[in-house]
């Protein structure tokens, strides 16, 4: 992963990778992305004709139809300099630490890929590294917890970056989740291939959510926040799961509009 290092120049315009379920699923995630980069003072560039990063079908086992879509990702985000930011750590680790093996056989290929992920951030590790957690300092008064996303833990790293940076909104009171960094049990095609283990781990996660006793259950990853919200919604729970880009957006919106209306 980049070098985690506190004196790192802060960029003055980043490249978004918006991700497909963002993009397809989840637009406001995008929105809000945008909304915190740009609170940091960044200018957000966008590339139109950015599409997914080939994670679905090489985690399914479909490496030769992974490859072109893994080598557009590369040829497009080549042209581009500067930080990419990505809101998803999944998407972060498929770049950054399996195009290596994807594209084993071909030594230059493998060169570009670990340029251009070297320059790829997910958005908590962005804002931790450029700008430190204590760069967003919004307000939003409700109760929450926070889920541990397998790949971003595991795959690139990020543990606590997020909790700090959460620490710093006003009025959220954060409640540790029992067993955060268990899976949700989403795992994308894992989910739909063993519904009955996937199931059975959310079940888990979810009692662990509802004995915590939070209004917001916040993740990193689009595919952890619809798991979740979705086994929520059949046990009819009131609890809310939001991406953390979402909740910082409208913590950033909430302190804006206080200081527009002293």
């Amino acid at each position: 992963m980049p070098e985690n290092t506190p004196d790192s120049p802060r960029p003055e315009r980043v490249t978004l990778f918006a991700s497909c379920m963002v993009d397809q699923l989840a637009t406001a995630v995008g929105e809000s992305t945008v909304d915190v980069l740009e609170h940091l003072g960044i200018e957000v560039k966008f590339l139109d004709d950015q599409t997914c990063c080939g994670q679905p079908a090489f985690n399914s086992g479909f490496r030769s139809e992974a490859l072109p879509v893994a080598k557009r990702f590369i040829e497009l985000f080549e042209q581009v300099s500067g930080p990419i930011v990505v809101p998803s750590g999944s998407c972060a680790a498929m770049v950054r630490n399996y195009y290596a093996d994807l594209f084993r056989v071909d030594e230059q290929m493998v060169m570009r890929a670990n340029r251009v992920g070297e320059r790829l951030y997910e958005l908590s590790e962005f804002i931790s590294r450029f700008f430190g957690t204590d760069a967003i300092t919004g307000k939003l008064t409700d109760t929450a917890t926070y889920h541990k996303c397998c790949h971003l833990l595991r795959e690139i790293g990020v543990d606590e970056e997020p909790l700090e940076i959460l620490s710093n909104v006003e009025g959220l009171q954060m409640t540790p989740l029992e067993r955060a960094d268990v899976c949700c049990g989403f795992g994308g095609a894992f989910s739909v291939k063993m519904p009955d283990i996937s199931s059975a781990i959310l079940n888990e996660k979810l009692d662990n959510i509802e004995a915590n006793g939070s209004n917001i259950v916040i993740a990193a990853d689009t595919g952890c926040v619809y798991q979740m919200q979705g086994g929520l919604r059949r046990r009819g729970s009131s609890v809310q799961v939001v991406h953390i880009a979402e909740v910082l957006a409208e913590s950033i919106r909430n302190s804006n509009r206080a200081v527009n209306s002293e």
